[in-house]
């Protein structure tokens, strides 16, 4: 998946600033992507409307044919995202927390088990149950990245890169 098509689930996922999206559009032109929109949305600061950055981008990915996903397709990419980037540590358990922007549908055993153990986190959880908890979020974050094909290629916005 080249980084126009992810970048869409991100930006319906809520976990891509608009003031992103503009060197996104540059790195798609690098990439091979072209159009009108695209190519207007490169050259805008990123500091510009947030309004105009948006409707740029939306018709930058529909001249370039990369549809937008529903609110479901992607929330599930989110978990899977925030799955793979735990398990690769490029993300903390509490990284996973923060970062679930959305009301998420999960539709396997294995993304609502990662949803559930998520959500079971507190800033008030006692220090003795929190390693616990940290566990069993690794836990189902390798399985739910074992268990999906949605991961296929994909990467986690803002993660750390050690």
């Amino acid at each position: 998946m080249d980084r126009l098509q992810q970048s869409a689930w991100g930006y319906v996922a809520e976990i891509l600033p608009p003031e992103e999206l503009p060197m996104l559009a540059a790195h798609a032109l690098v990439d091979g992507h072209d159009s009108p929109a695209l190519r207007a949305l490169a050259g805008l600061p990123r500091r510009s409307d947030e309004t105009e950055i948006r409707g740029l981008y939306v018709q930058a990915l529909h001249e370039c044919g990369v549809p937008l996903p529903d609110d479901e397709t992607a929330g599930r990419w989110l978990l899977v995202s925030l799955a793979v980037g735990l398990a690769n540590a490029e993300l903390s358990p509490k990284d996973v927390v923060n970062r679930l922007s959305m009301t998420v549908a999960a539709r396997t055993p294995e993304e609502t088990q990662f949803l559930s153990v998520a959500a079971d986190y507190s800033e008030w959880m006692d220090a003795d149950a929190l390693p616990g908890w940290e566990t069993g979020l690794r836990t189902a974050a390798h399985s739910l990245t074992a268990s999906t094909d949605l991961g296929s290629g994909i990467s986690v916005p803002g993660a750390r890169r050690d």
